[in-house]
């Protein structure tokens, strides 16, 4: 990650806990007046205009705007200024899983769970609706779901005549092989991944985050990930990991000649690869991670998200009716005919649905891949009430083992020291 988004994550964090104090002191502005029936909406997803258009159709007198401020971090930027500005704060935000517990300390976010949201948890698949709880409130309802899994090039693994790994010792094996036989070929590219290192370790087992209301503790050496650095650390040592980033150029033209042989990611990545590398349909497959102990099943979240009301905003139950609307309705069926996974499992489980071949991936069934990932994740995986900030100097730390300065448990413990540091700097009482 480059230093200006590093930055950036810092004020983004540092202003967005800052919030807290004001939202306390000051109370939350109200926005439109009650008789209004509209809506201000921020998002960066291209999908929400054509729900909102589908909303005002069935809901004649009222208006959504839908404004794209800015992905990510440009987004919450935007957001937490309107935040402490206490002026021109939307209705409504999109969140991912990272950044809605550093909104949702700082008192930005309503709760939901009187409008309805807590009879709904058994709607949505466990690791997303997890994702929206900060102590005992919902604030937010999951929409995009990325069950992990593992995307891979079986013509690639075909042409060198290596097995595909089930688990994660023989994914070692096999990034081992796949280099041999070509040394142009690796099994994936990794120079340092927030959003991958934290999924991977939430698979392992790991639970390196705990929250309790302003209260955090920070292990990035309990067994989960030190389970997942001993092994990741074989790869480093021995150069098979790509140096590329996600994204770039090189990582597209890799993808594309066949050089990188899998991809663990959520499962919007197969709408990713197929916009990306069109020319490699046929090629490709989905697996479910590679596992730890032989014959378990057990996945993570990486990506996705959901949508959030703002406590300053006046209109919540006509702002939440259209959070239902997205998230369990018929924006459910937007999202899905676009390529991604939503959280609302009821969508996900009709027979037709998961037997539909995908001509992508060789006719494969894919959705049912999806659909088993989702089922496997475990619930009890917790974020920083200051995500953004920590994903946004994790290569500051982390960074440097892939540069083989030092090992991957030192630097996620170099992490960890930042990221205590930085939370008693913001007034979290940081448990040692």
């Amino acid at each position: 990650m480059s230093s200006h988004t590093s930055n950036r994550a810092r004020r983004v964090a540092a202003a967005v806990v800052a919030a807290a104090v004001a939202l306390a002191l000051g109370g939350c502005a109200g926005g439109a007046a009650p008789e209004d029936q509209s809506l201000l909406v921020w998002t960066w997803d291209g999908n929400v205009p054509q729900i909102a258009e589908a909303y005002q159709e069935e809901h004649p007198g009222v208006e959504i705007e839908v404004v794209n401020v800015g992905t990510g971090i440009d987004q919450y930027t935007a957001l937490q200024n309107a935040i402490a500005a206490k002026s021109g704060a939307p209705d409504i935000a999109f969140l991912d899983a990272t950044a809605l517990p550093q909104f949702g300390i700082a008192g930005a976010l309503a709760d939901l769970g009187p409008l309805g949201a807590d009879e709904l948890a058994d709607d949505f698949a466990p690791g997303p609706w997890a994702a929206s709880q900060l102590n005992g409130r919902t604030l937010g309802l999951p929409w995009a779901s990325g069950p992990m899994v593992m995307f891979y090039n079986q013509a690639v693994f075909d042409r060198l005549g290596v097995q595909v790994p089930t688990t994660w010792s023989e994914y070692v094996t096999a990034a081992e092989q796949l280099h041999a036989a070509d040394p142009e070929v690796y099994i994936l590219n990794d120079s340092g991944n927030a959003g991958l290192t934290t999924s991977l370790i939430w698979q392992a087992g790991g639970t390196p985050f705990e929250v309790d209301d302003a209260e955090v503790a920070i292990d990035l050496a309990d067994a989960g990930t030190t389970r997942y650095s001993e092994n990741w650390q074989k790869l480093i040592d021995a150069d098979l990991l790509a140096p590329v980033a996600d994204w770039s150029d090189d990582w597209v033209k890799m993808l594309g000649a066949g050089r990188i042989a899998t991809l663990p990611a959520g499962s919007w990545m197969g709408s990713a690869l197929m916009g990306s590398v069109p020319d490699a349909a046929g090629q490709w497959r989905v697996a479910q991670l590679p596992q730890w102990e032989a014959g378990e099943q057990v996945a993570a979240e990486h990506g996705g998200g959901g949508f959030s009301v703002l406590e300053s905003s006046s209109q919540k139950e006509l702002a939440y009716d259209f959070l239902e609307y997205t998230t369990k309705g018929a924006g459910v069926d937007i999202i899905k005919e676009n390529g991604l996974w939503p959280a609302y499992r009821p969508a996900t489980e009709s027979t037709a649905f998961l037997d539909e071949p995908n001509d992508y991936f060789g006719g494969q069934k894919v959705n049912q891949q999806y659909a088993t990932a989702s089922a496997s994740v475990p619930g009890d995986f917790e974020f920083l009430p200051y995500q953004v900030y920590a994903n946004g100097v994790f290569n500051d730390s982390v960074g440097k083992a892939y540069t083989k300065d030092i090992s991957l448990e030192e630097g996620l413990l170099e992490w960890q020291a930042s990221l205590d540091e930085y939370g008693a700097q913001q007034g979290f009482t940081v448990e040692k």
